[in-house]
């Protein structure tokens, strides 16, 4: 079984301050990749281009929440014809499923800058299951100046997802990474 690694590039403040403040995922500079391995041999990667979202301040003090959804259908990859297989019923089922969508339970500030775990519920093909990351440390200025980036690793299996098809030829386990950046948004 592989790992998954999810990064996450995030703006945030190392505090909340006065004034709260939401932070809207930007899908212009935001992206999300993933890579499966084939044969147990080589690996096939895909880019999704279309990642929208927001992380708000969660339900304790110097919390955040994050939400996160991915549309499937703006995956890109090496070939057509791999991206036609990813897409159909058997991988993905765009068709019917056209979104992945991640939401954290709330994660302390702390726990960004300095490392910790990060756990939440990701829904793939209309399956929600729990997921649990960990977060490699970050340091964050505050006020911040430049994106911090936060490195999540975890693992997850296709088999949960109902994606039973070629067990032999492809491994249970997907890589998924995402790079996150964040604009402020005052309430």
């Amino acid at each position: 079984m592989r790992r998954i690694a999810l990064s996450l590039l995030l703006l945030l403040p190392a505090y909340a301050g006065a004034i709260e403040t939401d932070y809207r995922i930007d899908p212009a500079t935001s992206q999300a990749t993933f890579q499966v391995r084939v044969l147990w041999l080589e690996s096939v990667d895909g880019h999704f281009t279309q990642v929208i979202g927001d992380v708000v301040p969660g339900p304790r003090p110097d919390s955040w929440v994050v939400d996160a959804t991915i549309a499937v259908n703006s995956v890109t990859m090496s070939s057509t014809h791999l991206r036609e297989w990813v897409l159909a019923r058997s991988f993905f089922d765009a068709g019917h499923h056209p979104v992945i969508h991640f939401v954290s339970d709330p994660i302390a500030q702390a726990q960004l800058d300095q490392g910790g775990t990060l756990t939440g519920y990701l829904t793939l093909r209309g399956v929600t299951a729990p997921i649990q990351f960990t977060v490699q440390p970050s340091h964050c200025e505050s006020p911040v100046a430049a994106p911090c980036q936060i490195l999540l690793t975890g693992r997850v299996h296709r088999s949960t997802f109902g994606m039973n098809s070629d067990r032999l030829a492809l491994s249970d386990s997907v890589d998924l990474n995402l790079s996150i950046t964040l604009q402020p948004e005052s309430r």
